[in-house]
C-alpha cells in the first residue's frame, strides 16, 4: 500500500499569515502567550486560541467550554510546520469538548494554516505570567491543580512585548535582559541592512548592544543585550528610533562596502538556526 507522501520542507511556514513574525516569536522565544485566530467559513468559522504551549505537551485542546486551543511550540516534524499545525487544528475540532489531542502523526498531503485560517483576522498577542488560561473559566481549581499551575508558572521567563514596533519581546533572565525582535523580512536583505548600520555604529538600541541574530522558520530574529536600568518606555523609544534607521538600509540596493562586508561576516559567523 502506498504511503502518504511527506510534504516538502517549507523554509517560511508562516509566510502570508497575519503576524508572521509573531507566529515565529511565540514558537521560539515567548514562554507563555496566546493569540487570536479564526477558521474560514469552510471550516466552521471557529475562534481559535493559538497558544505557546499546553499541559503535557498536548498539540491541541478542545476545552470543556468549547474553546479550541492550538499549541505551536514543539509541534511539527513533516518539514512543513504550517501543514502540521493545520492537521492538529482540524483534528481537535472533531473531538468532544473536554478532550485533548495527545498524539499526532505526519499529516501527509492536506491543507495548511494558510488554507484553514481566515486571513483577515489579526493575530493579536497577549502575554501571560501564568497558565490559568489553559482552564475553562468555570472549572474548579483544586489545591493540586493550583499547585501544578504555580509550578508551571515558576518556569516562565518574564517577558514583555514592546509597544510602537511589531514583534519585539524583552526577556528578563534576572542578571541580564535581552530584546529579541522577530522581523518578517527576507533574511539576506535584513542581514545586509543591519550590517550597513553596524558598520556605522548604528546597530545599538540606545546604549544597548546588538549581539547578533538567530534564524527560525525562515526569518531572522536580531538580539540586543539591554543595558541595566533601561526602562521599557525608553527601550520602546530606542526601538522606534532604530526602526527609522533600518528602513532606508533595507531599501538600499548599493553593494556593501568593505566595512559593511566585514560587519556582515561577523553577524553571519554568530548566527544560529532554530528549527
Amino acid at each position: 500500500m502506498a504511503k502518504n507522501p511527506t510534504p516538502d520542507f517549507v523554509l517560511r511556514p508562516f509566510e502570508n499569515l497575519p503576524g508572521e513574525a509573531d507566529w515565529v516569536a511565540l514558537r521560539e522565544v515567548v514562554p507563555a502567550a496566546t493569540a487570536t485566530a479564526r477558521t474560514t467559513k469552510e471550516h466552521g468559522a471557529r475562534d481559535v486560541v493559538v497558544t505557546t504551549t499546553l499541559p503535557g505537551g498536548w498539540p491541541a485542546l478542545h476545552r470543556a467550554d468549547g474553546a479550541i486551543l492550538l499549541s505551536i511550540q514543539g509541534q511539527g516534524g513533516s518539514g512543513d510546520t504550517s501543514r502540521d499545525l493545520a492537521a492538529n487544528l482540524l483534528a481537535v475540532m472533531e473531538l468532544e469538548p473536554g478532550t485533548s489531542l495527545t498524539t499526532v502523526g505526519l499529516p501527509g498531503e492536506g491543507p495548511r494554516l494558510q488554507d484553514v485560517l481566515d486571513l483577515t483576522v489579526p493575530f493579536e498577542v497577549t502575554i501571560h505570567d501564568g497558565f490559568d488560561y489553559w482552564l475553562d473559566p468555570s472549572q474548579e481549581i483544586t489545591p493540586d491543580l493550583k499547585e501544578s499551575l504555580e509550578e508551571a508558572a515558576s518556569t516562565i521567563i518574564p517577558t514583555e512585548k514592546l509597544a510602537g514596533v511589531e514583534s519585539a519581546y524583552l526577556a528578563d533572565f534576572g542578571a541580564r535582559r535581552y530584546l529579541r525582535w522577530s522581523m518578517a523580512v527576507e533574511e539576506d536583505r535584513l542581514i545586509d541592512a543591519i550590517a550597513r548600520l553596524h558598520a556605522k555604529r548604528q546597530s545599538s538600541l540606545g546604549k544597548s548592544r546588538f549581539l547578533g541574530a538567530f534564524r527560525s522558520s525562515g526569518i531572522c530574529v536580531p538580539v540586543w543585550d539591554i543595558v541595566a536600568g533601561t526602562t521599557i518606555e525608553q527601550l520602546e523609544k530606542d526601538a522606534e528610533a532604530f526602526e527609522k534607521l533600518l528602513a532606508p538600509a533595507l531599501e538600499s540596493t548599493e553593494p556593501l562596502d568593505s566595512n559593511e562586508r566585514r560587519a556582515r561576516a561577523g553577524i553571519i559567523a554568530r548566527q544560529v538556526t532554530l528549527r
